[in-house]
């Protein structure tokens, strides 16, 4: 009995599970089709609908910041131009239309390390896999030198090289994930949002946020997030008004 009861509910979560998928994918061609007829919020709707049912790719991003983009909501749309970015580096669309879209809405960028900008041809997930490689084959290759009688020299190369190709991986992961790109990276959302020396509405204003501009979030106290800013400085900022851009 305990068998078949699990049987049944194992069924009985795949059937909901693929009628979940199913629905998803209709909801995309359906989210599409009201964008290609002009009803951009309806299209919002849709696309929103998959991103909470989980289904994330960089083109359902893409076209929830093109969506955000013809209501004028600068911010959403570069919020959701980054998001695509983030799971897809080289998103030739995405990354035309982001910029359109902070010329539009005067959005201010965070400034790049040095080491960010040369280092931003692969991503996060291509570092670590890249990172992975070089440490299982450093591994064989340690413990081939360690039992083989004869040490060939180009056994201990490959080591070298394998050991700094995982160096030089977990370097370029650490660069990355906390630079002006990293995890921390925020997208201001509101209008007319200011930044400010204290968690209060009266505090003095520190810089002057148009919707899309880049923050760096560091910490959340209540309802307010403290942040690095543009201009190099820090401030404090409601939290409703910044999105993390990755979710």
């Amino acid at each position: 009995m305990k068998s078949c009861t699990f049987l049944i509910a194992f069924v009985f979560c795949a059937l909901s599970a693929c009628s979940v998928l199913a629905q998803s994918d209709a909801d995309f061609p359906k989210a599409n089709q009201e964008f290609a007829q002009g009803h951009f919020k309806e299209a919002i709707s849709g696309y929103e609908a998959l991103v909470r049912a989980g289904q994330w790719s960089a083109n359902v991003f893409y076209d929830l910041g093109n969506a955000y983009f013809r209501t004028g909501d600068f911010g959403r749309a570069i919020l959701n131009y980054e998001r695509a970015l983030a799971l897809e580096p080289h998103h030739a669309e995405a990354t035309a239309n982001l910029q359109i879209a902070r010329d539009e809405g005067h959005a201010l960028e965070l400034q790049q390390r040095w080491a960010e900008r040369y280092l931003q041809f692969a991503s996060v997930n291509q570092y670590s896999i890249m990172a992975a490689v070089g440490f299982w084959i450093a591994a064989f290759c340690f413990l081939a030198w360690i039992f083989r009688r004869r040490r060939a020299a180009t056994v201990v190369a490959l080591l070298l090289v394998m050991v700094v190709m995982f160096a030089g991986a977990i370097f370029a992961i650490w660069q990355l994930e906390r630079g002006s790109k990293g995890s921390a990276l925020g997208i201001i959302t509101g209008k007319n949002v200011q930044a400010r020396l204290a968690t209060a509405d009266t505090a003095n204003s520190v810089l002057a946020l148009p919707p899309g501009s880049e923050v760096k979030i560091l910490s959340t106290r209540g309802d307010w997030v403290y942040a690095a800013l543009p201009n190099s400085l820090r401030g404090w900022i409601p939290a409703k008004n910044a999105e993390r851009v990755r979710l």
